[in-house]
């Protein structure tokens, strides 16, 4: 039987009891979960690993979910963000989509609501990667053509610099 490859998850909210029962649950659904209590711990989380998907609560003390959003998007390109929140208006939503949010869901939410759109988050991230890859690699076959080594290597590591 082949072994499908969890789906890394960073799980934010600064409510310590919902943020263990929620890990627990959705570790049941065989997905790979970090958790943080902060925007700061959430951050410092994202730096050491590589997550697919994060779920942040709106609204925390210190750094909030809008500002973890902002950060997470704009420092893992093809992080997919959901953002929970029992206190959401239509302007935070919309707020939230232009920083790049995959969806903002009302807190309480639904469990099986919640995996639906992790997984439809991770679907989405793949789809991403996947045509950025294919663009990449066109890029990097019409370099190969009449190029030496040298000057593949040189745009190889303009391409890469350009990236970051």
């Amino acid at each position: 039987m082949e072994k499908m490859e969890k789906i890394h998850l960073l799980m934010v909210d600064d409510e310590v009891k919902f943020l263990e029962t929620i890990t627990e649950r959705l570790k049941l659904k065989f997905f790979d979960i970090t958790s943080a209590t902060n925007g700061k711990e959430a951050i410092e989380a994202a730096e050491k690993g590589r997550f697919d998907v994060a779920v942040i609560d709106l609204q925390m003390p210190g750094i909030d979910g809008v500002q973890v959003l902002e950060i997470l998007k704009k420092n893992h390109k093809y992080l997919e963000v959901l953002i929970l929140s029992g206190h959401a208006t239509i302007e935070t939503a919309v707020t939230c989509t232009k920083l790049g949010a995959f969806k903002v869901l009302e807190k309480p939410c639904d469990f099986d609501k919640l995996v639906e759109a992790i997984k439809e988050a991770y679907e989405t991230r793949l789809k991403k990667k996947f045509e950025h890859d294919e663009i990449r690699i066109k890029q990097i076959q019409a370099l190969a053509l009449g190029q030496s080594p040298l000057g593949i290597l040189k745009e190889l590591a303009k391409m890469d610099e350009a990236e970051k």
